[in-house]
C-alpha cells in the first residue's frame, strides 16, 4: 500500500491533467524565471500561464523548497 501524497505535491496530478504539461516542465519554468519571490512567481504563473491560484502556489512552494 502506497503512502498518501501530502502537501503541494498532492496537487501535481490535477495540474498535469488540467494544463497538459508535466510538473517537471512547470518547475523548470519557475527556476528559469528572473523572479525569485514566492508571490511574484505565483502571480506570474497565473497571469502569463493561466494557472489557478492553488496550483500556482503549490508549484512555487514545492520548487522553492527544493532550493533549500
Amino acid at each position: 500500500m502506497s503512502a498518501q501524497v501530502k502537501g503541494p505535491a498532492s496537487y501535481f496530478p490535477s495540474i498535469e491533467k488540467k494544463y497538459g504539461r508535466p510538473v517537471a516542465e512547470w518547475k523548470e519554468l519557475i527556476r528559469s524565471s528572473p523572479l525569485t519571490r514566492h508571490m511574484e512567481l505565483v502571480a506570474w504563473l497565473k497571469t502569463e500561464h493561466g494557472l489557478g491560484h492553488g496550483h500556482a502556489n503549490a508549484l512555487v512552494a514545492h520548487t522553492l523548497a527544493e532550493k533549500g
